[in-house]
C-alpha cells in the first residue's frame, strides 16, 4: 500500500449518468428515450458484479484507513508528507505465523523513530481472520 495519493484529470460521470449492458446484437436502444419494462436491457442493468464481496471489500477500506491513521501518528506527519511505506495486506496475510507478519511489519518501520510494537499487535490482531483479495472476475450473467 502507497501511503501517497494520486488525482486523475478524467471528468467524473454525473449524477443522471446510467450505463447499459447488452445482451445480444439488434437487442434494446442505446439513448432512444425511455426503455419499456419488459425490454432485457433494462433487467441486465446493474448486475455486472466482480468475485468480491461488498462487505470484504469494505473491510479492507476501513483497515487501509486505519494504517494511514495510524501510520501519520508514528511519523508524526500528513499523509503527504509521510515516507514511503509498504504494507501489502495479502503479503502478510500469505505469512503462517504472526511472528513473521510482525517481523515484516518491523522492516517496513525501520525509519520510524516511535515505538512501533502497539501498530503491530493492533494490525496482525485486525488483518485476523481476513481472507487474501485475488484478482477480480466477472460472474456468469
Amino acid at each position: 500500500m502507497s501511503a501517497a495519493s494520486t488525482e486523475t484529470s478524467a471528468p467524473l460521470p454525473t449524477a443522471g449518468s446510467r450505463v447499459f449492458f447488452q445482451g445480444a446484437t439488434g437487442v434494446g436502444c442505446a439513448g432512444a428515450g425511455p426503455i419499456a419494462g419488459d425490454d432485457p436491457v433494462q433487467k441486465r442493468q446493474g448486475k455486472v458484479t466482480v468475485k468480491y464481496d461488498r462487505k470484504e471489500l469494505r473491510k479492507r477500506l476501513v483497515l487501509e484507513e486505519w494504517i494511514i491513521e495510524q501510520l501519520s501518528e508514528l511519523y508524526d506527519c500528513e499523509e503527504e508528507e509521510m515516507p514511503e511505506v509498504e504494507i501489502d495486506i495479502d503479503d502478510l496475510l500469505e505469512v503462517t505465523s504472526d511472528d513473521e507478519r510482525a517481523s515484516k511489519l518491523q522492516e517496513s518501520l525501520t525509519d520510524c523513530y516511535k515505538p512501533t510494537e502497539d501498530f503491530v499487535r493492533d494490525l496482525l490482531a485486525r488483518i485476523r481472520g481476513m481472507r487474501k483479495l485475488s484478482a477480480p472476475t466477472k460472474k456468469g450473467l
